[in-house]
């Protein structure tokens, strides 16, 4: 029997080596892609994905509070960030197929799946691109603890598909787009051209994944007849309890369809919208 698009998915997820995980990822998202080009069916399936995806044995997963901090002005300190973000672009990839995987009894357009496929291949290809960065360092993956928290979000929405889209690409791939400009003027200002380099075509494909989340959040709250902020509103304070927090990247959001009066509400102490944003 042929391969379903969700057995694809479930393997991806089932498997430990990061590496093996990403060329997996890649190689499955080729062959959907060159499927959906030639006019041919790969079916959906309904293979239930596991709870909590495959992991290596290393890095050892510490509460965030207990991941050390190191001083992003030194090497060692870079060279933590470099390791971190690849942390959070592996756990992507898993989230990714796990959001094609995890929710059949929801009817999508053929549009959701090739939207998550690709975002999951994007991932796979970034934690690549951080990887060898990390050789570059004298360092791997693994070699730092990380943090255990990531899932935490694809449990507590694990069925709840709205709450998902709020909060996966919607909340925590959002805020790579705050943070990530920053990081390129660090590494910037150490000179180091191919971290740029790769942090640059990372930040520009991170929009696009955001707003894959934002599109399908609103065809859903369309589709039920909600208001979607109200919606946001409500699914973010249920499953995502820490208040958001500016600086926002006000420009990146509102190109991925994400408005200031969608996160502005949720931050701490319930700021106002500034005015020049309303």
């Amino acid at each position: 029997m042929s391969q379903t698009l969700r057995d694809m998915a479930v393997e991806v997820l089932t498997t430990s080596d990061p590496h093996q995980k990403v060329a997996l990822s890649r190689a499955h998202a080729a062959r959907w892609f060159a499927a959906r080009k030639a006019g041919e069916t790969i079916e959906l399936g309904d293979t239930c994905p596991p709870d909590t995806p495959s992991r290596p044995a290393k890095p050892e997963l510490l509460a965030p509070k207990d991941v050390p901090s190191r001083k992003p002005g030194t090497a060692e300190g870079r060279m933590a960030m470099i390791h971190a973000i690849a942390h959070i672009e592996l756990n992507a990839v898993d989230l990714h197929w796990d959001m094609v995987a995890r929710f059949p009894e929801t009817s999508f357009p053929i549009g959701f799946y090739d939207d998550w496929v690709k975002s999951a291949d994007e991932e796979s290809k970034h934690f690549k691109l951080l990887t060898d960065r990390l050789a570059a360092y004298d360092s791997h993956y693994g070699a730092l603890p990380a943090h255990a928290g990531m899932w935490q979000s694809a449990q507590v929405t694990a069925q709840d598909i709205l709450g998902r889209l709020a909060v996966v690409p919607m909340v925590l791939e959002a805020r790579g787009l705050d943070v990530t400009p920053g990081m390129i003027k660090l590494f910037k200002q150490a000179k180091d051209t191919e971290t740029v380099e790769a942090l640059e075509a990372i930040y520009s494909e991170e929009v696009a994944h955001v707003a894959y989340g934002s599109k399908w959040f609103h065809f859903l709250c369309g589709r039920e007849n909600r208001d979607p902020k109200d919606a946001f509103h409500s699914l973010v304070r249920r499953y995502f309890p820490p208040k958001l927090r500016p600086p926002f990247n006000v420009e990146k959001r509102a190109d991925a369809g994400i408005a200031p009066d969608f996160y502005w509400p949720l931050t701490e102490d319930s700021l106002p919208i500034p005015a020049a944003l309303r």
